[in-house]
């Protein structure tokens, strides 16, 4: 059974905010959400607020039970975690697995695609809340997918089915798409709030109101101007 045909079973290894948003939205598709892991009680809290029919698991019981396991974990854990499956020999032959990382293609996934998984690299190019605003959002948004040829259909309807649109992001062009990724989200937020920052510490009122125009003026003109010289920035 693929995304294409009929309804997946579906695990999440990872209560965050990505993972609850991804995890409602294939429910949402029709899927059929299996079980979800949660370390942290802020993580459990969100489960239980937003997806309160999911049961909590362990990780290898999410694995036991899904034929779509969703790795929706930080970049940092995302190697350790699918080398210890693979170690463990937890992966099923014909397994869809998908993570949800900027930083790396469907190739981090090959310790799991030996043992026989269909490996996917399904990234939404947004920043998640936590709270039922990501739904809309992600709606709006594009996924950067990759996977072998041959998968590269499921990852598509997957990524349609909750709502996005997908572009391809070849394994070469990664390292630029999440550097990409990283500047247009976490360094404009430190811009913005630096700005608030001194407008506050002028003891100006309602400093967020006041920069706000100026910025979503700002982010509109880059966006439609394209890529232009640095030097040229500023100019009228």
């Amino acid at each position: 059974m693929t995304a294409a045909t009929g309804r997946l079973t579906v695990g999440v290894i990872g209560g965050g905010a990505v993972g609850v948003a991804i995890a409602q939205a294939l429910a949402g598709a029709g899927h059929l959400l299996v079980g979800i892991t949660a370390v942290s009680q802020k993580n459990l809290d969100r489960i239980e607020a937003q997806l309160p029919s999911v049961d909590v698991l362990a990780p290898g019981e999410v694995l036991e039970r899904s034929e779509l396991v969703v790795l929706a974990i930080p970049d940092e854990e995302l190697q350790p975690t699918i080398g210890g499956f693979s170690e463990a020999h937890l992966w099923r032959a014909g397994q869809l697995v998908a993570h949800t990382s900027a930083k790396h293609g469907y190739s981090v996934l090959a310790s799991a695609a030996q043992q026989g998984v269909i490996p996917l690299a399904i990234h939404p190019s947004m920043r998640f809340t936590g709270t039922t605003v990501d739904q809309a959002r992600l709606r709006e948004s594009f996924c950067a997918i990759s996977a072998p040829k041959v998968a590269l259909p499921i990852a598509e309807a997957l990524v349609i089915e909750m709502g996005a649109e997908p572009v391809v992001i070849a394994e070469e062009q990664r390292t630029a798409y999440a550097e990409a990724f990283e500047v247009a989200t976490n360094f404009s937020a430190m811009v913005v709030n630096q700005a608030i920052g001194l407008l506050e510490e002028a003891g100006i009122a309602n400093a967020r109101g006041i920069i706000a125009p100026s910025v979503r003026s700002a982010v509109e003109r880059a966006l439609d101007d394209g890529h232009q010289p640095i030097e040229l920035f500023g100019e009228s």
